[in-house]
């Protein structure tokens, strides 16, 4: 009788370390479902108070999606700023026909041409760079002929470039409007009214 006495202590003792061991297994693992998906912030980004656990496929597409939005729309202001471009360089040559001075409205008109020619340059990939203009302008009107013809080739580029290129030919249309636009500047300095 003592031995199976002590066969069944040895048993009851091994059985209940395996279900101890199951049971306290059961309560340190979560389940999988029980926290909702984070889907990560703006720029693909978590938010600071997430785990370093890799992002799943779903967060990744969600991610791609964003960043194709994101440069869609990058791209349309771009085409929104070259047509705006082109237009500023017509009226510039309208208004500054037989003038030799720039007057306010003309002024504002250049530093919103030359404003946005930086951007689109920037957005092109370019940077400031010093042109050489092979005919210069020698006066105002002139120079007002020179940045409606340039504005108008910059647009076409601009709006003949994919999203995804970098093109050399915008950035250097925008290098040489812009140096258009500082000669424009010498000519004609706004009219102050005499009091």
């Amino acid at each position: 009788m003592k031995k199976i006495t002590y066969t069944a202590c040895t048993l009851a003792a091994l059985l209940s370390i395996f279900f101890s061991g199951a049971v306290a297994s059961a309560q340190s693992v979560s389940p999988k479902n029980s926290s909702p998906q984070n889907i990560p912030g703006e720029g693909g980004k978590k938010n600071s108070g997430d785990d370093n656990t890799p992002l799943t496929t779903f967060e990744e597409e969600i991610r791609a999606k964003r960043a194709i939005k994101m440069a869609e729309k990058e791209h349309k202001e771009n085409l929104d700023r070259a047509r705006e471009i082109q237009q500023i360089g017509k009226e510039l040559k309208e208004t500054l026909q037989g003038t030799s001075t720039l007057d306010r409205d003309s002024l504002k008109k250049v530093e919103r041409l030359e404003k946005l020619t930086k951007k689109v340059r920037g957005e092109a990939g370019g940077e400031s760079e010093e042109m050489n203009i092979v005919n210069p302008p020698t006066d105002l009107p002139t120079a007002a002929c020179q940045i409606a013809e340039k504005t108008e080739t910059l647009s076409k580029e601009v709006q003949d470039t994919p999203r995804q290129v970098v093109s050399t030919s915008v950035i250097t249309s925008a290098n040489i409007l812009l140096e258009l636009i500082r000669i424009a500047r010498t000519f004609g300095h706004p009219q102050t009214p005499q009091p």
